[in-house]
């Protein structure tokens, strides 16, 4: 045996002196190393091992020896995540800078309302954490992540004119297109992980179509085929059909130079006098799986966290009930999911949802839902947020008060489908009159309660005009739903229909 071991280390040091030498000879000789300690017995000298005849031999130029005495590389990359959530964005900035003359006016604009920044900042710190995992699992640049603060100022529960709901603002076409479920008891464009999810899988399918990051970002503000159309109208006239030649609308012009000013004070916020909040590279929730039927605000308390607090991490919810099937998840504090859980657990058969679903079976008055249902009429407005003067349309989805006895909860089908059909009780229409004798614009608009300024103005005629007798005359009426016409109606200015009619 130690003859072996003699003969296996003797190989060992002809392998690694070949390894040190200084070129690719075998016959060159290997520089000195450094002085061995003394050590009680020295092996013989042995003759080369058939191992070391047998290592490769490389052309010159392709290796370059590694003396033992030269010192570690002094550039070693970082290991270290950075404990700053704001470096970690920088670190994943990518997207070229756009080089606009409204990019410095942007800038100026932020910087000049810090307050509005820090709480834009304080907001973002529930979401930021998560969309920044997103991004990077992905490997999309984390300027996206900032996008939200020109869209929504980070408010999941932001709506604008156009009907776009949620921090990353999805019109309802859009949201269905991208699995956004929009149904009586959740909006799925304010959900912090599905809209999240829809949003990047939007913004990478727009990166691809035009492999340029600002054209993308047009796109999502103006829709892909606009951009597409100003793209080919640019490349008709023989023009360039960069973001910053092509025709677009104001709003989408400042679009991505506010994003670029965001991202220039996220990269250096003292150079512009700015101030970010401190928001820790640590996940702010987690999620917590539900499999019964839970009130809102149970949920809440279960948690120990505000109501308000708890909405704002599941902004999607827009009734008092939390319906399992169509919610299986809740997010959570990170530190109160654990809390909730126990608290459940504690709590478990015991009632937790206090409402439950019924469908209208026809055409009725809220009065006379809430009638049937022997509950207040105020009550079941404030569940389903049914404003004043509406009806609720046959084969609506209602939350109603759940009868004590009742352990079922709400089937997948009614949770994930379930809507809410609302007409007004009355409607204004155009109704048309045929004028009897002596009539004028007085006597029209005193028979039929109308100020006679607003009679004059839909026939083009003076407050002091009258009507030839069988002459048209125009008016507007609120009128009740289930008695409006589609088209117009011709009755007598007596209020009588003509005998054609009474038939």
């Amino acid at each position: 045996m130690k003859s072996f071991s003699y003969v296996f280390l003797g190989a060992l040091l002809l392998v690694l002196s070949g390894c040190a030498s200084t070129g690719l000879n075998d016959n060159a000789a290997a520089p000195s190393p450094p002085e061995a300690p003394s050590v009680a017995a020295t092996p013989p000298r042995l003759p080369a091992s058939p191992i070391a005849s047998r290592a490769p031999e490389y052309p010159a130029g392709e290796l370059t020896p590694i003396a033992l005495h030269e010192p570690a590389p002094r550039t070693v990359a970082a290991m270290t995540p950075p404990a700053d959530l704001w470096e970690r964005i920088r670190r994943g900035f990518a997207m070229p800078d756009l080089q606009s003359p409204l990019v410095p006016g942007r800038e100026q604009w932020y910087a000049a309302r810090p307050q509005d920044l820090e709480n834009m900042a304080e907001r973002s710190r529930k979401y930021l954490f998560h969309i920044v995992e997103e991004l990077e699992l992905r490997g999309l640049p984390t300027e996206l992540a900032l996008l939200p603060f020109i869209e929504s100022a980070y408010n999941p529960q932001a709506y604008s004119h156009a009907r776009a709901a949620g921090m990353w603002q999805f019109i309802p076409s859009t949201g269905k297109v991208y699995q956004l479920k929009q149904n009586a008891f959740r909006d799925d464009r304010r959900d912090v992980l599905a809209s999240t999810r829809a949003a990047l899988d939007y913004l990478e399918k727009l990166h691809g179509m035009f492999g340029d990051w600002h054209l993308a970002l047009a796109s999502y503000n103006w829709g892909e085929g606009s951009v597409g159309r100003a793209i080919a109208k640019n490349k008709r006239l023989g023009k360039e059909s960069g973001y910053l030649d092509l025709n677009m609308p104001m709003e989408t012009r400042y679009y991505i130079p506010k994003l670029q000013a965001m991202e220039n004070i996220v990269a250096r916020p003292g150079a512009f006098g700015v101030r970010l909040p401190q928001i820790d590279n640590h996940p702010y929730f987690d999620s917590v799986t539900i499999t019964r039927d839970m009130d809102v605000a149970l949920a809440a308390k279960l948690a120990e966290v505000p109501l308000e607090d708890f909405k704002a991490l599941n902004p999607s919810l827009h009734r008092p009930v939390i319906l399992a099937a169509g919610t299986p998840q809740i997010l959570l504090p990170w530190d109160n999911a654990a809390v909730f859980q126990r608290n459940l657990d504690a709590y478990a058969g015991t009632r937790l949802a206090s409402w439950t679903v019924w469908i209208a079976p026809t055409t009725m008055k809220t009065a006379d839902a809430a009638k049937r249902l022997k509950i207040s009429e105020a009550d079941l407005r404030f569940a389903n947020n049914i404003p004043a003067h509406m009806i609720i349309r046959a084969g609506s989805t209602l939350l109603v008060p759940r009868p004590a006895g009742q352990e079922r909860d709400v089937t997948v089908r009614i949770a994930d489908n379930g809507q809410l059909a609302l007409v007004p009780e009355t409607v204004l229409r155009r109704i048309v009159l045929k004028a009897g004798k002596k009539d004028s614009v007085a006597t029209v608009a005193r028979r039929y309660g109308l100020a006679p300024a607003r009679v004059a103005e839909w026939n083009k005629v003076g407050t002091a005009a009258s009507f030839k007798p069988g002459q048209e005359i125009v008016i507007h009426r609120w009128v009740p739903v289930r008695s409006a016409v589609q088209v117009p109606v011709k009755v007598a200015a007596d209020g009588k229909p003509p005998q054609a009619a009474r038939r």
